[in-house]
């Protein structure tokens, strides 16, 4: 039976447990920790590129992409010509939304739990999948980059911040072994709201405009 939520909740909901402490040794380190699983991610979404020259030594043609861009080109065409959203293509795009968003919780101290590829483990996000029929405008997805540009521009301020939030928590952590309760919630405020205007702008999963708020 499908849960029914109310109207109000965004489709693209993201919420992590926060820890009552936290290990200072892997904090310390945290910055080489990553990189394991950072290589991993980059491999797994890394694109392709070719340089093409011509005889005079001239770039003729450069190509390059990722799964995330071809994720959103196939699913824009997709929705515009088909008017579908395959599911097991939905359950792809929220996998690895999913994986990324626990490698950067990790990453962010958010939590001690290194990233599983498989486990939810403290980081819950959700997004429900959409009805195209009722819930999907056909050519909207051709123009919502250009109406998120608003939020792409808070979110640049917003990262900024959170990145300086991060480093203030670090050191909070090695001398507390604590992540302070506010720095915390505005990191993942900070991630929500990046969440919602992905939700929104690349992987098109609704029309919803995404609110400016970091709940």
């Amino acid at each position: 039976m499908t849960e029914q939520l109310p109207a109000s909740v965004y489709p693209a909901r993201l919420e992590v447990d926060y820890p009552e402490q936290h290990d200072r040794v892997t904090t310390l380190f945290r910055v080489f920790l990553i990189i394991p699983i950072g290589i991993l991610i980059g491999v797994l979404t890394a694109g392709a590129s070719q340089t093409v020259y011509n005889q005079s030594g001239q770039v003729v043609r450069n190509s390059s992409g990722g799964i995330a861009s071809g994720l959103f080109l196939a699913t824009l065409l997709m929705i515009v010509f088909r008017k579908r959203y395959p599911r097991w293509w939905f359950d792809f795009a929220l996998e690895l939304a999913r994986f990324g968003t626990r490698i950067g919780a990790y990453f962010a101290l958010l939590t001690d739990q290194y990233p599983s590829t498989v486990e939810e483990q403290s980081v819950h996000l959700q997004f429900d999948y959409p009805d195209v029929e009722r819930d999907l405008n056909r050519w909207l997805p051709l123009v919502k980059w250009l109406l998120a540009i608003p939020h792409f521009i808070v979110l640049f301020v917003l990262f900024v911040a959170a990145f300086f939030a991060v480093v203030i928590a670090w050191f909070a952590i090695l001398f507390t072994g604590r992540y302070p309760r506010g720095l915390f919630d505005f990191v993942v405020g900070v991630g929500r709201w990046g969440l919602r205007v992905q939700a929104y702008a690349t992987l098109l999963v609704t029309d919803r405009y995404p609110p400016f708020s970091l709940t």
